[in-house]
């Protein structure tokens, strides 16, 4: 696909976008990979297509207010990253374009700004978010009259919000200590699971893992990214990169989507003074299941009951940091664990960051149809790796009268080492 695109005049990010609407050759093998393709049928809610869309408004063949609907309905799930033949960074292009098209926007309605401000000042602050998550729980009875996109916000929070311990400055390793890490411990996810963090914190000491969870640590910006704020995104992994020390032999993230994000560091800093440390601290990022993995996991005990378990990929995991086989490695070393395959497994959940926030509908139709695939299976439990993929099904499966537990990988370890 030739291309004008005006590298020099689009900052930084203007040469990773130009270099991926190059690589595309427009051949369709990521069509039927995409989500948003499969439910609405249409050329330009594909990632060719979109493609093509970003490409023309780059070059100013195309007006932004036409674009964008089509970008934001893009999940970013980035399903069609291993379909792709040519190796397009597609997601470092979605990425670059929503933080160059953000600033100019002035097609959004008035309560989709307000949603944006909301998302943007409470989602990665822990302490506010927790604050705004009580008094939305508050307005669940009154969710029907609510406007659709913050039914949606009010309707995914969960019944209650759990107490937690803070977590230490320093958890020690159980035996002769293998391997020292620093904890990311996210930022939604403290305030809606803190139980993952500490389920964390016991597996990896009791396969010989010293943990230092580095004080002032905040959110890794990837909900920022999602969104298109750059900056915001950019000073929240600046935070980060200050605050983690150097001499660790990874930093661990039990979320998917952080995870992902902290990979996406690189792109972030482009050309800018930080790039050569943000790819440091990217290349010792890892999910905990991959850690785990190239460690050497401790043999687990048997569970105290059997449990018939269904797998969920999360996007981020499998799409973005290729990581699928760990994670049922390290579950299927559980005794008295099954774990089951779901049907349309590579379909994302419709959480994808705020996208079940941004866009209800779509996220709802994904929502169910994962729900009910994950029924099929028979499961009595669902595992997978991410804190918006675990809220997501599980209010999916409330809607549908089935709700069964949800967990993260890392709480099952802990369940099977604590022989539960």
């Amino acid at each position: 696909m030739q291309h004008s695109i005006p590298v020099d005049t689009l900052g930084p990010q203007g040469e990773i976008m130009a270099q991926a609407v190059q690589t595309c050759v427009h051949c369709g093998f990521c069509l039927p990979a995409c989500p948003t393709y499969r439910l609405l049928g249409e050329e330009m809610d594909s990632p060719r297509g979109r493609i093509f869309l970003m490409k023309e408004a780059l070059e100013g063949g195309l007006a932004l207010e036409e674009t964008t609907p089509y970008v934001d309905r893009c999940l970013g799930c980035l399903a069609c990253v291993p379909a792709c033949p040519s190796g397009v960074a597609y997601g470092d292009l979605l990425a670059s374009f929503r933080a160059y098209v953000e600033p100019q926007r002035r097609d959004r309605p008035v309560d989709q700004r307000v949603q944006r401000l909301l998302i943007r000042q409470t989602l990665p602050y822990t302490g506010r978010f927790r604050t705004a998550a009580r008094a939305g729980r508050l307005g669940k009875p009154l969710a029907r009259v609510l406007p659709d996109k913050l039914s949606a916000m009010v309707n995914l929070l969960p019944d209650r919000l759990p107490q937690a311990a803070p977590l230490p400055d320093f958890y020690p390793a159980q035996g002769a200590r293998r391997a020292r890490v620093a904890l990311l411990v996210g930022c939604v996810q403290q305030a809606l699971a803190p139980e993952i963090n500490w389920a964390t914190l016991r597996v990896l000491s009791r396969n010989g893992v010293e943990v230092i969870i580095p004080r002032g640590q905040g959110c890794c910006g990837a909900l920022s990214m999602h969104i298109g704020q750059g900056e915001q995104a950019r000073a929240l992994a600046r935070a980060n990169l200050r605050i983690f020390p150097a001499d660790v032999d990874a930093i661990v993230t039990n979320a998917a989507g952080c995870g992902s994000g902290m990979h996406e560091y690189p792109t972030l800093f482009h050309g800018l003074t930080q790039e050569d440390e943000a790819a440091a601290f990217a290349a010792k990022a890892l999910d905990i299941s991959l850690f785990l993995s190239r460690l050497g996991m401790v043999a687990p005990q048997p569970l105290a009951q059997p449990l018939r378990a269904a797998y969920h990929d999360a996007c981020h995991l499998a799409n973005a940091q290729g990581v699928r086989s760990e994670p049922r490695a390290l579950l299927s070393a559980i005794p008295n664990l099954t774990l089951l395959e779901i049907p349309e497994g590579e379909l994302c959940c419709g959480s994808a960051g705020v996208y079940n926030l941004e866009q209800p509908q779509i996220a709802g139709q994904l929502g169910e149809r994962k729900a009910r695939n994950i029924l099929a299976t028979g499961a009595e439990a669902i595992v997978t790796g991410n804190i918006g993929c675990m809220t997501q099904i599980a209010a999916h499966l409330a809607r549908l009268g089935r709700p069964l537990p949800v967990w993260h990988t890392v709480q099952v370890l802990d369940r099977a080492y604590s022989n539960e």
